[in-house]
């Protein structure tokens, strides 16, 4: 049997809509597009759309879709779905006209002359990027998300179209092959549906995943759809009884309501039996029961009413009225004991709450108000888009925008308390680390601890729904590499991306700036000589922007200090001008560490090298400045790569602690470990790690301590107070074996 043409939307569309009305020509009192502008527009703004339409039709004449339709009946099909939400005239052009820019000769300069600047700006947000070339397919949608999203953010109605254009491409997607149904349908699933149940459009939602269930899963789908149509039959009755007896009870307690009876979506009933692993006969719930009331005082008369009527299930009940989901949506959610002890889902919400529930932030268009909700609706996705924005502006490429993006659009939400008693909504496994994020950039930067419910916790603890949660900050503090780890939200791991690349950058800057004074100074020329001109040229040479990207590069091993000072001198020599400084009484190309260098100086932990041993710096691509002992096993076989080491030394006074390896055999007593703890406390090091490993006849253990010095003599004052305890058999300074022995 072939497919059915699907040219009718939403349900909303539908249901207003009569079935003999033809989809073209549009521009006719009996059509569908008429009949549904009907509803809500004055006859100018129609013949304005009939227009379009006319201007589309011309300009799409003679192209036809995959399935030999003539093209128009797309965007004609695509604006249907946004006149069921009401949208305004400039949307509905937008729909028809969206892609004559993209795939006709029409230009936007056109579009704007014959109907507006507000209209073109629309169909350009929606122009796809098919004359960039990308390495991947993965990379162009990924950048295509990225356009989206940033056309997005200067007007949500992009969006809208954007979505109705994917959900009419969905409902006519047989035509593809299988393979490509596959790839679109998971796209949708994992971007298109999330983004429409953000901005609250639940129908769009609901049938833009049941359609990629369809495609990307067709056996299973089918099979399912089987299995309902056969437990309609059975469960009509039971589900009959229930309607009458929640209608009765309501009436006699003077509660006005509308109360149906909805059946789930075939998506969400598969998501239940994967997720919960149980087969369709255990899921009773298929049937769910909406009672909409007329005011927010009646949901909870009705709740009250319904609790009486049959039991609650304990912990199964979800207030989202006083704590509404992130995209405006509010309802009382329970679930009771049935009748024949058959779980009954009901949603209890007013009017008010449905019309945002259905719409969503295009209620804003659907229903003229001035109510408070839809203002917050509004805000609440204006503040969402522009989280979107800070995260691309910090995010290095599209593909990593689109990690991000995901992140962000995870559904499952979590609720806690600022200390101010403000509710924030988090991605559920969200950490006290996302929660300073989501409540200021320099919020999260600077956090060094957290208090959960007036306890202080670590940084990485999960939140749970009504914690209250107070982020301690600290104004010299800065991101934790090690908090990538763990954060979930999309804006954290961007801002924490963001800065570590940044501080790493700007240190690398640094040392690369000392790295090639050294170099120019051992080559007898002063740094300070070097004109501007031989920096322009070298620029050029180099193709970059300024000498910081220079130094930066250098400091991160992508290029040499050596050849980069040859380089200048040679430009300087070829301008006619020498200039050398009186080479100094120690060797000049010696590099000095501080020890506070920060990432672009690494210290190797295969041998964790302290101030006072002997040192090599080891040139790596991307880590900078890798400093190794001279006696490391892991650098004897590189000796022979003289070009990449360097000789350094260390600055007289350093100031900081470094981590160095002990390994005491020590015999086995009670008290042992507490003894060898206080030691190294009396000499003020702090111990960081500590393993045991027992010996063979179990009269000694080999204990393993990573512990913090200064430098050899404060480690040698160490060692000498450990050897003093009587227990003590041998002590010794180690370095990494196996996987640790190379060069880092």
């Amino acid at each position: 049997m072939p497919e059915q043409k699907n040219h009718s939307i939403t349900k909303r569309a539908a249901a207003f809509l009569q079935p003999a009305a033809p989809l073209l020509p549009v521009d006719t009192e009996d059509s569908q597009l008429t009949l549904a502008l009907k509803k809500y527009l004055k006859t100018k703004d129609i013949h304005q759309i009939w227009e379009a339409y006319r201007f589309g039709d011309a300009a799409h004449a003679g192209q036809t879709r995959k399935s030999g339709e003539p093209y128009i009946t797309h965007p004609v099909s695509v604006a249907l779905i946004l006149a069921g939400l009401h949208l305004d005239t400039p949307t509905i052009i937008a729909a028809l006209l969206h892609d004559v820019v993209e795939d006709t000769g029409i230009t936007k300069q056109e579009v704007s002359d014959k109907f507006g600047s507000q209209v073109a700006e629309l169909v350009d947000g929606l122009s796809k990027l098919d004359k960039i070339e990308f390495q991947s397919a993965t990379e162009a949608q990924a950048e295509n998300f990225r356009k989206m999203l940033l056309a997005m953010s200067q007007d949500v109605r992009v969006i809208l179209v954007k979505l109705a254009d994917r959900l009419h491409n969905m409902q006519t997607l047989g035509v593809m092959k299988p393979e490509k149904r596959r790839r679109i349908a998971r796209e949708t699933l994992e971007i298109y549906a999330p983004i429409a149940n953000r901005l609250g459009l639940n129908e769009i939602y609901q049938e833009l995943q049941d359609l990629s269930f369809k495609n990307f899963y067709p056996m299973r789908y089918s099979v399912l759809s089987k299995a309902i149509l056969a437990a309609r039959g059975n469960r009509k009755e039971v589900v009959g009884k229930i309607l009458d007896a929640v209608k009765q009870r309501l009436a006699e307690m003077n509660v006005e309501a509308d109360v149906s009876g909805r059946e789930k979506h075939l998506y969400s009933i598969y998501k239940k039996m994967t997720g919960k692993t149980i087969t369709f006969s255990q899921i009773y719930d298929i049937y769910g029961f909406r009672v909409i009331v007329k005011d927010l005082p009646a949901c909870y008369t009705a709740l009250g009413v319904l609790h009486g009527l049959y039991k609650p299930i304990p912990g199964k009940f979800k207030d989202y009225i006083a704590i509404p989901k992130a995209n405006g949506y509010q309802s009382l959610h329970t679930t009771l004991f049935g009748p024949f002890g058959t779980p009954i889902e009901i949603q209890i919400r007013s009017q008010e709450m449905h019309n945002i529930a259905e719409a969503g932030v295009a209620a804003h268009w659907l229903y003229k108000t001035t109510d408070a909700h839809f203002t917050a609706l509004q805000q609440q996705t204006h503040q969402w888009l522009q989280r979107l924005l800070e995260i691309q502006s910090e995010s290095a490429d599209s593909l990593e925008f689109l990690e991000h993006l995901k992140v962000d659009l995870f559904p499952d939400e979590v609720y806690v308390f600022t200390p101010k008693g403000k509710i924030l909504s988090l991605p559920k496994g969200a950490t006290a680390v996302d929660f300073a994020y989501a409540v200021h950039t320099d919020i999260g930067n600077r956090c060094v601890a957290v208090k959960i419910n007036q306890e202080l916790a670590p940084l990485r603890s999960e939140l749970r729904n009504g914690d209250h949660v107070e982020i301690i900050t600290a104004a010299h503090a800065h991101p934790n590499s090690a908090w990538l780890n763990y954060v979930v939200t999309g804006k954290a791991r961007a801002h924490i991306r963001h800065f570590l690349k940044s501080m790493k950058s700007s240190e690398s800057a640094h040392l690369g700036e000392r790295l090639l004074n050294k170099a120019l100074l051992a080559l007898h020329a002063d740094p300070a000589t070097i004109d501007a001109s031989s920096w322009q040229k070298l620029l050029r040479d180099y193709g970059a922007k300024n000498k910081q990207e220079i130094y930066t590069d250098i400091g991160l091993g992508k290029r040499l200090n050596v050849m980069v000072a040859h380089q200048l001198i040679a430009l300087g020599e070829e301008s006619g001008e020498q200039r050398h400084a009186k080479r100094p009484n120690k060797p000049l190309d010696v590099i000095t560490i501080r020890g506070t260098e920060g990432m672009a100086v690494q210290f190797a932990p295969c041998c964790r090298p302290i101030p006072g041993d002997p040192i090599l710096g080891y040139i790596n691509k991307d880590k900078g400045l890798v400093i190794h002992t001279h006696d490391c096993p892991a650098i004897g076989k590189f000796r022979l790569d003289p070009e990449k080491w360097l000789d350094v030394e260390w600055e007289p006074e350093t100031k900081r602690l470094f981590k160095v390896d002990l390994k005491l055999a020590v015999a086995n007593k009670p008290g042992m470990l507490a003894t060898i703890a206080s030691a190294i406390a009396d000499v003020n090091s702090n111990i960081d790690h500590i393993s045991m490993e027992e010996t063979d006849n179990g009269t000694y253990t080999n204990v393993l301590f990573t512990v913090q010095v200064q430098d050899r003599i404060h480690l040698a004052d160490l060692m000498r107070r450990l050897r003093k305890i009587q227990d003590v058999v041998r002590i010794n300074r180690t370095k990494g074996t196996g996987a640790e022995q190379r060069v880092q």
